[in-house]
């Protein structure tokens, strides 16, 4: 479940870990993984979709963009990716890095990816640097989802 979930658009490694380590409670699938557990599989769920879109993104969006309805979605979703993206377009690589890092909602693996294609970064590049920026996102979310359970830093003991 947490693979499938960190797989997600919009939901990502950020509402995963959220339900891996029982943050968010679920009554359908109740989870209470450690932080060690969580994590790991988070960024492999999260990183599954990455060179799918990667590779097929312009060819997929240039197919649905000839169907009105999605090129209106398409041009809607490149002119928030290029709005939201100013960091990847300006410092490239590291730029993607940052992006991808950020725990904020739109700033995932997947609008990352979109990013990265239309910035033009090679796929390997594209690649390592959503990867880094995974990782990092993982961590602040496990660091925070670690305070919220423990209390940390509300209430200093």
């Amino acid at each position: 479940m947490v693979i499938a979930i960190s797989a997600l658009p919009v939901v990502e490694l950020r509402g995963a870990i959220l339900f891996a380590m029982g943050v968010l409670p679920s009554a359908v699938y109740p989870q209470n993984l450690s932080w060690q557990h969580a994590l790991p599989l988070a960024i492999a769920g999260n990183l599954i979709p990455v060179p799918f879109l990667l590779l097929f993104f312009g060819a997929i969006s240039k197919r649905l963009s000839k169907i009105g309805i999605c090129k209106r979605w398409l041009r809607w979703l490149e002119e928030r990716t290029r709005r939201r993206g100013k960091i990847v377009e300006r410092y490239k690589r590291i730029g993607l890095v940052l992006f991808v890092a950020i725990p904020l909602p739109v700033t995932g693996a997947w609008t990352g990816s979109l990013a990265a294609a239309i910035f033009g970064i090679k796929f390997k590049h594209a690649l390592l640097s959503i990867f880094i920026g995974v990782c990092i996102a993982g961590a602040i979310v496990t660091a925070a989802c670690l305070g919220f359970l423990f209390g940390w830093p509300l209430h200093p003991q």
